[in-house]
């Protein structure tokens, strides 16, 4: 991998030295190259490769990239190009395309790469149907090993991957699958039937992409098979393209944590606007769960005018409430999006968590009673230690369960992490806090 310095730099590389570079670099360090360039003289170096590499390397362009090109491009060119894509890449960039345009490049398509197209582009944007790729190799029961080997000598320039060959029958439903390593070692005369691995892995259309993403990992898959209703083989989904989709939904997973409206956009390229409307929703909605801490305060006005000492902790208080809760929902989190936890669980990790939190609360309470001590004696003391405690308790409770329930409402758990944890826990720690005190210093 070529570090970013190694690249040609945009503005004053010389041309024999950016074809020398994207004859020689690595595919991947031509589009990270390309990635940090306008689409027009992205569009001009392209223009100046043969069309099988220049299909490659625009297959692995950004999306949003790829549009601006293909809608820059004359019509002939980008019919070319996109017939010379990989089937999935091709239907991801023909969804983005406007109606018009569509209509346009399918009437000058090959009408096999239009029906393709078509079959591919029509599913849900979050199902398997639209992650697949036609680009496969099928093998039939009664081929030998000898002609196995020379069909697929055959099928190896239009599939993706030939290391798993799958075997259908004579209506195309899938019965078996066999390692290429397999065939190479088997002598000539052995039939497919007696070295195929029966009723593969698979997946059906609609199976949610990151449940796909998790039986590959889980599996450990080059690639997944796709099967409709009746069984037949309609594509596969290749591990490249799974950990896209997992990478993707991490990503999202990262901004629902921070409560900010997910986007797929750059976030080097992403403008002031996009960037705003993405924060301000939750910052707001937020705002308005903090006013219950304000209003927690006010409503124990007299006993803080009082006891001014009790100013000092109640950052310290509510804040370590915010941190415990913040933990606990990360955690659990990760686990339901992973599976390591499903619901069932709830009642015996709630328990745990308890006996972790209660020796928390307990070993941060110690730490903070001298200072309570050493600021307003005894009972402030006691109050700080004993606030510690529960609200480390009741915010790690609170991180916990938050998770679960948005999964029981079918919402996603992500959001309960981070800001909105800490708003809940900083509104109980006020009331929490000032409750305390006021029993133990009226006693």
């Amino acid at each position: 991998m070529m570090s970013s310095d190694q690249f040609p730099h945009p503005t004053d590389a010389s041309d024999a030295g950016i074809r020398k570079f994207l004859d020689t670099a690595h595919l991947i360090d031509v589009v990270s190259w390309f990635d940090k360039l306008p689409s027009a003289q992205v569009r001009h170096h392209l223009a100046e490769l043969g069309l099988p590499k220049r299909a490659m390397i625009f297959d692995n362009l950004p999306l949003e990239m790829q549009v601006e090109i293909a809608m820059a491009l004359h019509l002939s060119d980008l019919t070319a190009l996109v017939t010379a894509m990989h089937a999935d890449d091709r239907a991801d960039l023909f969804r983005l395309l406007s109606n018009n345009d569509q209509i346009r490049l399918i009437k000058e398509l090959n009408p096999d790469v239009a029906a393709d197209i078509r079959c591919l582009s029509a599913h849900s944007a979050e199902c398997a149907g639209a992650l697949m790729t036609s680009d496969y190799a099928t093998l039939e029961t009664d081929m030998t090993a000898a002609n196995a080997l020379a069909a697929l000598r055959l099928q190896a320039p239009q599939t993706e991957t030939i290391y798993r060959s799958y075997v259908i029958d004579d209506a195309q439903r899938l019965i078996g699958s066999v390692r290429l390593h397999t065939l190479i070692l088997a002598t000539d005369n052995t039939l497919i039937r007696d070295l195929m691995e029966p009723e593969p892995i698979s997946v059906t259309l609609e199976t949610d992409q990151e449940d796909v993403g998790k039986l590959i990992a889980h599996y450990n898959l080059l690639a997944i098979p796709v099967v409709d209703a009746s069984g037949r083989l309609v594509g596969i989904v290749t591990h490249d393209d799974a950990a896209d989709v997992m990478q993707a939904e991490a990503t999202e997973d990262f901004q629902k944590m921070s409560t900010v409206v997910p986007f797929s956009q750059s976030i080097r390229k992403a403008g002031i606007g996009i960037l705003y409307s993405k924060r301000i929703v939750w910052l707001a909605l937020l705002v308005f769960g903090n006013l219950f801490s304000g209003a927690g305060i006010a409503y124990f006005e007299e006993m803080i005018l009082a006891y001014v000492s009790l100013v000092f902790f109640l950052p310290l208080l509510i804040d370590s409430s915010g941190n415990a809760g913040s933990q606990s929902a990360t955690l659990m989190v990760r686990a339901l999006a992973t599976g390591d936890v499903q619901l069932k669980d709830w009642g015996t990790l709630i328990i745990r968590e308890l006996a972790v939190a209660a020796a928390l609360g307990a070993t941060m309470a110690a730490v903070v009673f001298p200072v309570g001590a050493w600021r307003g004696g005894t009972e402030v003391a006691l109050t700080v230690g004993l606030t510690m405690f529960v609200v480390v308790l009741i915010g790690s409770l609170v991180g916990m369960s938050l998770p679960f329930l948005l999964n029981k409402l079918k919402l996603d758990p992500a959001t309960a992490s981070g800001p909105l944890v800490t708003t809940i826990s900083d509104a109980l720690g006020v009331l929490i806090y000032f409750s305390i005190a006021r029993v133990v210093l009226s006693l």
